[in-house]
């Protein structure tokens, strides 16, 4: 068998629209043959058969023993998986809930539910409510968690939650040694089964699914949350068909580089950590060091890092802005950290000052991509050249629009360097939010996604974004729905409107912060508003951190508020906050620029007061201006 994955001189080479162009005259079903994520992992047994795919850190200490599987293991227990859960009447249209850090058996479970059903990754450190929420939301018939630990509430969590969960009629528990107990019981629901998974999936076949499913590209493999409200989460449903595509693409992208070893910290509910530090690097064949069931959070894991890199020579990591913000803290002391060659920043901003202190300091280039769950990660990717700011090129065989919207529709085209919403449609693109109500406003001229961003395209083709359209807030990674703090803090009986932006900070990129309009007559101080929230908001890192009292609400001139003033209003306060702190004396104004959308002059009446603030500010995600009155 010819391995797809060896090094080629002759490879195609993406670093241009015109090299994109030219790789699509061949037809994508001719480029990627592969419409499953269970045929990907096959194929990977047997291109790779006992090379290690994935070593497990349990505490991430320096010289601790690893846990491992080999490429040909990893496929017999994704095949055990979907065989176990077929037993239990998983069908392709059941729905799986997978409530687990990171552990050895994550990823048998997440592909092996794909080959049977529906996998439903959730955030286990979200509230009981939450979780619960998104589990009904998607219609999940099995839920498959940890087991009772010292470590975790996971399992307190679960039987809180079972009384609401009226579809679930099994619990698989998975037990990790050191880590959580062998065995557990729900003696207070005895009609839902409990089965120890680890146990289980041993009396089942890893040669071939007794299913004898035949997969189509367009059945759904994932549902991910999203966002949404409370008691309305928002269920993005990507297809195999999806799934495939990335895992192929990414060979393509590194058909030059030789197998390596990737480090992963990054959840796997969350779409990166699953598609491109998942499925995709094992497409290729690089071995994945898992860091603790905690990742990135991990003390002890974030403690020996950069020995981690050298124990395993890794080449290259992904992570949020504020992991890498961390990193930058930690020595690298006598740890050789030469085998590392890129990191790839996403999930939110990563200031340009930033970004060339760390690549300085460690020697390594930082790459910034862009994607979001809808688009299974990836919607453009940086080639080795990257103009400054930009976050690449489109994908092969997708799309990207820059358009100005009118009621939902297209009003017009932008031209390079015009910004606009970015619209993307290709085989990346999930097929539909679950619930019908979430995708009325979600597509444009039929089959194209609205991201919600603000963006534009320069002549070559590279794509720059300039704002949020859709008014996310992210945290250090997270994603928060501002209609979470908006719904929480509008039931207090002294406010009369309240809007939830995030505020520029220099580690978690964003924090959230709203804006309150009190009732006539009514009193009301920030710090018993934040205790409102604090009790009755379930998504802890939505709670504000922030609170500004303001006499009214901004409107345009059809009635609308006018988030974008807003939004200049709290990051000029807080840029005149950290110079007065600092007593650097300089101006802040804001001003809303046509390309860039929000825009920052720093004006300063010397050099040197011009310079202390100039790298001061330059750690925020913040377009900014610096000169001399």
């Amino acid at each position: 068998m010819t391995d797809p994955c060896k090094p080629s001189a002759e490879a195609p080479i993406l670093e241009s629209l015109a090299d994109i162009e030219a790789f699509e005259q061949q037809p994508l079903a001719q480029q990627f043959p592969h419409s499953n994520s269970y045929a990907l992992f096959q194929q990977s047994a047997r291109l790779f058969g006992d090379d290690t795919a994935i070593e497990f850190l349990l505490g991430g200490h320096r010289d601790e023993p690893t846990q491992r599987l080999s490429f040909r293991e990893l496929a017999g227990r994704i095949t055990q998986t979907a065989n176990l859960l077929h037993s239990l009447g998983v069908r392709p249209g059941t729905t799986v809930s997978v409530l687990l850090p990171t552990l050895l058996q994550s990823h048998p479970i997440i592909w092996g539910t794909q080959a049977a059903g529906i996998v439903n990754p959730i955030n286990p450190l979200l509230e009981a409510d939450h979780i619960a929420d998104i589990i009904e939301a998607a219609q999940s018939e099995v839920l498959i968690c940890l087991a009772p630990s010292a470590h975790s509430n996971l399992w307190e969590k679960v039987q809180s939650m079972l009384p609401r969960l009226a579809r679930i009629h099994t619990v698989l528990f998975v037990s990790q040694a050191l880590f959580t107990q062998d065995d557990a019981s729900l003696p207070a629901h005895p009609n839902i089964r409990v089965l120890n998974y680890n146990e289980a999936i041993t009396q089942h076949s890893a040669e071939h699914l007794i299913s004898g499913r035949q997969f189509a590209a367009s059945q759904i493999a994932a549902s991910f949350h999203t966002g949404g409200t409370t008691g309305h989460p928002k269920i993005a449903q990507l297809s195999h068909g999806n799934m495939a595509f990335l895992g192929q693409l990414m060979r393509v992208y590194t058909a030059h580089l030789p197998r390596h070893t990737i480090l992963c910290g990054l959840p796997l509910f969350h779409i990166y950590g699953v598609i491109i530090q998942g499925i995709a690097a094992f497409a290729i064949g690089h071995r994945v060091v898992l860091l603790t069931p905690a990742g990135f959070r991990s003390t002890e894991g974030m403690k020996n890092f950069w020995y981690h890199i050298e124990r395993f020579r890794v080449r290259s990591f992904s992570a949020v802005p504020t992991v890498l913000m961390a990193l930058s803290q930690i020595p690298v002391g006598d740890a050789d950290i030469r085998s590392l060659k890129s990191i790839n920043s996403g999930a939110a901003p990563l200031s340009p000052g930033f970004e060339q202190h760390f690549e300085a300091t460690f020697d390594v280039a930082v790459s910034n991509g862009y994607g979001m769950t809808e688009t299974t990660a990836l919607i453009a990717r940086a080639p080795s050249y990257q103009p400054p700011g930009s976050v690449g090129i489109r994908l092969p065989y997708s799309g990207v629009r820059i358009v100005h919207l009118s009621d939902g529709n297209v009003s017009r085209e932008c031209p390079p360097l015009e910004s606009g919403v970015i619209l993307v449609k290709g085989p990346q693109v999930f097929t539909a939010y679950k619930a019908e109500a979430d995708n009325a406003t979600a597509w444009v001229d039929g089959d194209w996604f609205n991201t919600g961003d603000l963006g534009y395209l320069d002549e070559q083709g590279f794509l720059y974004l300039s704002g949020r359209a859709k008014d996310l807030i992210i945290r250090g990674g997270h994603n928060i729905d501002p209609a979470i703090i908006e719904e929480c803090l509008s039931a207090h009986p002294a406010v009369a409107a309240c809007i939830a932006i995030g505020m520029p900070d220099a580690y978690a990129g964003e924090l959230p912060m709203a804006f309150v309009v009190l009732k006539q007559g009514h009193a009301c101080s920030a710090g018993q508003l934040q205790a409102f929230a604090e009790e009755h908001m379930t998504e802890r890192a939505a709670i504000p951190k922030r609170i500004e009292f303001i006499d009214a609400m901004p409107l345009t001139a059809v009635g609308k508020i006018f988030r974008p003033a807003l939004r200049q209003l709290i990051t000029e306060r807080v840029l005149r906050e950290m110079l007065q702190e600092h007593g650097i004396k300089a101006t802040v104004a804001g001003c809303q620029d046509k390309q860039k959308g929000l825009l920052m002059q720093v004006t300063a009446n010397d050099e040197k007061q011009l310079n202390a603030a100039r790298e001061l500010l330059t750690a925020l995600p913040v377009e900014m201006v610096f000169h001399t009155a």
